[in-house]
């Protein structure tokens, strides 16, 4: 059980705090409840760009990593989707410098070209290397629009494409800053040795006096329910064909979310999944091949990915798919493997639950979702879970109208 406080500030900013004496380190997260789905579908990557912009200095901090460093810290940061993650750890002695940093940056950007141009070109160049230049790097950019033609999910977090990124202006980048970077956009969470008390008091000392900068109202497009199977071909310079699939299913915390992600860890965690027994090991027909949700705020993707092995044929490694996910829809798995699957999710709960860092990290994703006391119920979901409601999950979605498909074809 992790114990935590919780307060609000005047300006909207959420705070958590959860006592831990076992740490001589502090971890300080800042969550900030924007993502690629609050992009305008003409301005795209924005999301991923801006995290690269709050390392590019504020109004009293021109070198926010050399002060990080001095205070003998670390720091980081990720985009997702739904989210935007800044975090870092340093020596209880200096907790104020943290507050005074983040707070800095929340407060007001250095907004300058100069910065501009050499984030937009740091963020262009991992375009290239991750996403374009990379064998099958581009698979998720040709699925996503594939399985969504409405949602702003229908494209990844690095943009629909380069040129959005390369043709932004400065006014767009102040804009996006004042309508998301607001501390009524932000969950605050401490994990350390630290009294709540003091917290609230650095908390308001340093931001307290943001003004919130209310405004922003999400109104996503709302995807229709897929009605047909939908597939796509592509023929690429990669070492070999690779198949990609992709289905509808509920949003994190959703009905039948749990069942659903458990679905991919009976295919696919570990040597003894069934993906990799039959389709690796027994028939041969993959070299690799994995079963994963998207975890997604709003209803995601259940997606799997696989490289076939010389001499197979699309078609066959298909099949061979389809055969084991009408198998998980038609016959109530084990209990056996049901409660080894559930061992291993206790296990890795219990093992972040050591870390500070992960601890800050999902106390402030719980409460952007609800309800930060999530972080100790997550797991009791996991283990409510039965044969019969995997079984009724999977029929839901392992259906061919609900199917994406991409058949990516070596050119050799």
């Amino acid at each position: 059980m992790i114990k935590y406080e919780k307060f609000t500030l005047e300006n909207g900013l959420k705070v958590l705090v959860h006592n831990d004496k076992s740490s001589s380190l502090v971890a300080v997260n800042l969550l900030y409840d924007v993502g690629a789905r609050d992009e305008d579908s003409t301005r795209t990557g924005f999301a991923h760009l801006f995290e690269h912009l709050m390392f590019g200095g504020s109004r009293n901090i021109p070198d926010y990593d050399k002060i990080i460093q001095r205070i003998g810290g670390s720091n980081n940061a990720f985009t997702t989707n739904d989210i935007t993650n800044y975090y870092l750890t340093f020596p209880l002695s200096n907790l104020e410098t943290a507050f005074w940093l983040e707070s800095d940056r929340m407060n007001q950007l250095e907004f300058s070209i100069r910065s501009l141009d050499v984030q937009r070109n740091v963020v262009m160049e991992e375009f290239k290397q991750r996403y374009l230049n990379q064998p099958y790097g581009d698979a998720m950019l040709l699925l996503r629009p594939l399985a969504y033609k409405k949602h702003p999910y229908l494209w990844a977090t690095i943009g629909k494409e380069i040129k959005h990124i390369e043709d932004a202006k400065l006014q767009d980048v102040e804009d996006f800053f004042f309508k998301h970077y607001g501390p009524q956009n932000c969950v605050l969470s401490v994990v350390g040795n630290v009294d709540v008390n003091d917290i609230k008091r650095l908390a308001e000392k340093w931001f307290g006096d943001i003004p919130d900068r209310k405004g922003y109202v999400r109104n996503l497009k709302k995807e229709d329910m897929q009605s047909e199977e939908r597939t796509m071909e592509v023929k690429k310079d990669v070492p070999a064909d690779s198949l990609y699939m992709s289905f509808h299913m509920a949003k994190k915390g959703g009905d039948s979310y749990y069942s659903t992600d458990l679905i991919s860890d009976i295919l696919s965690r570990g040597a003894s999944s069934r993906f990799n027994q039959e389709l690796v090991k027994t028939q041969k027909i993959f070299g690799n091949i994995d079963a994963y949700i998207s975890g997604s705020i709003d209803p995601g993707l259940f997606i799997i990915s696989g490289t076939l092995l010389p001499g197979i044929k699309m078609e066959e490694a298909e099949s061979a798919v389809w055969h084991e996910l009408e198998k998980v829809s038609s016959e109530l798995v084990q209990s056996r493997e049901l409660q080894k699957l559930k061992n291993k999710i206790e296990s890795t709960t219990v093992f972040e639950e050591i870390g500070g860092l992960n601890k800050a990290m999902n106390l402030a994703q719980f409460e952007l979702l609800g309800d930060a006391n999530g972080i100790n119920t997550e797991f009791e979901k996991y283990n409510r879970v039965t044969a019969e409601d995997i079984k009724n999950a999977a029929k839901t979605v392992f259906r061919r109208e609900n199917s994406s498909t991409l058949r990516y074809y070596s050119k050799k």
